[in-house]
């Protein structure tokens, strides 16, 4: 028979000393239950003859009573004087030992003598889904200078919801409202949601941010915060999108009949890295969205406030390690380490420089544009304790990750229906304009994509044959087998093509044929002038020293042409990767003088290091990687397929998300490599410490 309260108030009094704190007292009785089926281990074990009265089991049993009491076992007041905590715990769990097949009796336990599988069966307790506020976080307080306590509100009833816990299981739940009687505000395990001003029934909700459990349906459907961080965790290794999760967790979980959605996921995955974007970008505390959203309004409103198009996290900012941030150097410290300066147009550690007077147009020189600052010379290093300053490099690239946009080359909308439709809001009546353009006649009937001229229909016939089927993956396919016969042929390799071979239209060669059949895509997500300039807009102490970027020459060049007044002119160099620019005009002045990532001959000391070979000899290093860009576009080559198939909306949440996790994940690696700017690394830039 099941033990009652009465019953557990005298096992406490029997089996526990008598100044054991009661929640404590309370603790060592749930172990004893969780040891039950230790016990029943024990007891089989002693059936077999020659065993010994105290097993292993036994033992085991006697270990985690004693853990049990570890909490109190270094408290003085929690024991009677005369005894140490510790000698007390292993007195009482020697006494709860002797009689422990008793007090599993006295607490209504099936006899350990049992061979049945589910002679005890562990019970959870079901978990309550309630707000973690006590009083409302919108009214002033009362006359008694007392903040309005939350109620529960009247006309709920305790609200049964499915919960998929931290360990992957689904169990029901109850899910409690927290309300405010003054200002009517509801508050929710994951959110609060109130009155957007007096005359108004429009509701607005702010996010809680430390939520244990996360809504992901409107039907009770709740998901414990764990679980999304596992998500995150998929993202970052394997590349999962929400759907694949899904796929994971159904299989794993051990109720067939209750599954979650991609949907869900999809909603759990917004929901996580809407917390994590507002908080990376100090946009918590103003955050503010239409009460209870839709996942695409939820998306859309982060966005809004995060960056469209762009975006910055302001950490970023002010990141520094010992890979992008050196102390300033100058020529006198090249001559002094006995650096031989060479050749401007050289480059430091490259393996064949000559390489670059092989370009076609190689003999065509460039002159350098006739708004270009004059170089600074190379001021000598400062006298031992005077500071000497620092510089910081940062490397950018572009990646050709495209979403598709409006079927117009010229518009650059999203489009209304992102499953099979063509055009933005915009130009949706094109719908029914023949798609060949400039044609302009209407469709010959409804869902036609062209007019009644025979010439555009078997066009489209054939444009629809050679693309109806073709899919990210395929086009890949068809690329890697371009790619092996041209290998096999022995051709020099080339980059990645899709030959497409379509009939001419009239006079019109088949590739020149301007049409609307199918939407369009973005050209690629890649750093340019104007995001330089919205990045750095809010933060100009922060401009880096120098910038590497593959076509650095062409963008200096633009900036002197376009404003010569720039302050990126006077803030930051801007230098060629060293990969690209091997290939790049011997005679390009510009990006020979200025641009150059390692130039030889001491103009700019910062890029280059010296080091001793094995025979003594000193020679000029790259100081910096200047690749690290291709490390990042190799890592979003993994969601390539992902983000092609993405709204715009989604695209700019899901590339905000992929953003953050590599920059903390390059802040661990960072911290992991003891790379951290370390305060002998600023001693040495404020002139406190003296070289050699």
């Amino acid at each position: 028979m099941p033990a009652s309260v009465k019953d557990l108030i005298l096992i406490l009094q029997l089996f526990s000393p008598p100044d054991l704190a009661l929640q404590q007292g309370l603790y060592v009785l749930a172990v004893l239950i969780s040891l039950y089926p230790v016990l029943r281990l024990h007891t089989n074990q002693r059936r077999e003859p020659r065993q010994p009265r105290i097993t292993g089991w036994f033992k085991t049993i006697s270990a985690l009573l004693l853990h049990a009491f570890s909490d109190e076992v270094n408290n003085v007041e929690a024991w009677p004087s005369g005894l140490g905590g510790e000698e007390r715990a292993e007195e009482y769990v020697q006494y709860i030992c002797r009689d422990i097949d008793k007090l599993y009796r006295l607490l209504g336990l099936p006899d350990v003598t049992s061979n049945s599988s589910d002679a005890f069966e562990y019970r959870r307790a079901r978990p309550i889904l309630t707000t973690s506020r006590l009083n409302c976080v919108f009214c002033p307080p009362g006359d008694s200078n007392i903040v309005p306590t939350l109620r529960r509100r009247r006309w709920d009833k305790i609200q049964t919801v499915w919960l998929l816990d931290s360990s992957f299981h689904w169990v029901e739940a109850d899910l409690l409202v927290g309300h405010c009687p003054r200002c009517f505000a509801d508050y929710y395990p994951d959110r609060i949601t109130y009155i957007s001003g007096p005359g108004t029934q429009t509701r607005l909700q702010r996010l809680e941010y430390d939520a244990e459990f996360l809504r992901v349906s409107k039907h009770g459907i709740w998901v414990h915060k764990r679980v999304a961080v596992a998500q995150e965790k998929a993202l970052h290794r394997f590349h999962s999108g929400w759907s694949n999760f899904a796929d994971w967790v159904n299989d794993c979980t051990e109720d067939p009949d209750r599954k979650i959605t991609n949907r869900q996921f999809q909603r759990l995955f917004l929901e996580h890295f809407s917390r994590r974007l507002l908080i990376a970008h100090g946009k918590e505390a103003a955050f503010r969205c239409e009460a209870h959203p839709s996942s695409d309004l939820l998306a859309a409103e982060v966005r809004k406030v995060i960056g469209i198009n762009g975006g910055v996290l302001p950490k970023s900012t002010s990141h520094g390690c010992t890979e992008c941030t050196h102390v300033k150097r100058y020529r006198s410290d090249l001559v002094g380490e006995g650096a031989v300066l060479g050749s401007n147009t050289d480059v430091a550690n490259a393996t064949e420089p000559e390489t670059v007077s092989d370009q076609p147009d190689s003999t065509a020189p460039h002159s350098l544009p006739p708004n270009l600052p004059e170089i600074l010379p190379q001021l000598e290093a400062p006298a031992p304790g005077s500071p000497r300053g620092s510089i910081r490099m940062t490397v950018m690239d572009g990646k050709g990750i495209k979403h598709k946009k409006c079927a117009l080359d010229e518009c650059e909308g999203p489009l209304c229906n992102y499953k099979n439709g063509r055009f933005c809001e915009t130009h949706l009546g094109l719908r029914d304009i023949c798609g060949i353009i400039p044609c302009g006649l209407p469709v010959r009937h409804p869902g036609a994509l062209t007019c009644n001229i025979q010439s555009h229909i078997n066009w489209h016939k054939q444009f629809e044959n050679r693309f109806s089927r073709l899919s990210f993956r395929g086009v890949q396919r068809v690329i890697r087998r371009q790619q092996e016969a041209t290998e096999g042929s022995g051709q020099a390799p080339r980059g990645p093509s899709l030959q497409v071979q379509l009939q001419a239209l009239g006079d019109t060669p088949g590739d020149q044929v301007v049409h609307t059949f199918k939407a369009k895509t973005t050209y690629c997500l890649q750093t340019v002038l104007r995001v330089l300039n919205n990045i750095w807009e809010g933060y100009p102490d922060s401009r880096p020293s120098y910038i590497a970027y593959d076509d650095a020459c062409d963008l200096l060049r633009h900036i002197v042409t376009q404003n010569p007044a720039d302050l990126w002119l006077t803030t930051t160099k801007f230098i060629v990767d060293a990969w690209h620019y091997i290939g790049h005009r011997a005679t390009d002045i510009l990006c020979r003088t200025r641009c150059n990532p390692a130039p030889m001959d001491g103009s700019q000391p910062d890029l280059v290091l010296t080091e001793l070979d094995d025979n003594g000899g000193v020679h000029q290093t790259r100081a910096f990687n200047t690749e690290t860009a291709e490390q990042l576009n190799s890592w979003l080559n993994g969601f390539e397929s992902q983000l092609r198939q993405m709204t715009d909306v989604n695209y700019d949440f899901f590339v905000h998300v992929l953003m953050l996790i590599y920059a903390e994940t390059m802040e661990r690696r960072i911290e992991s490599k003891e790379m951290e700017l370390t305060e002998e690394f600023w001693d040495r830039v404020n002139g406190f410490e003296v070289d050699g």
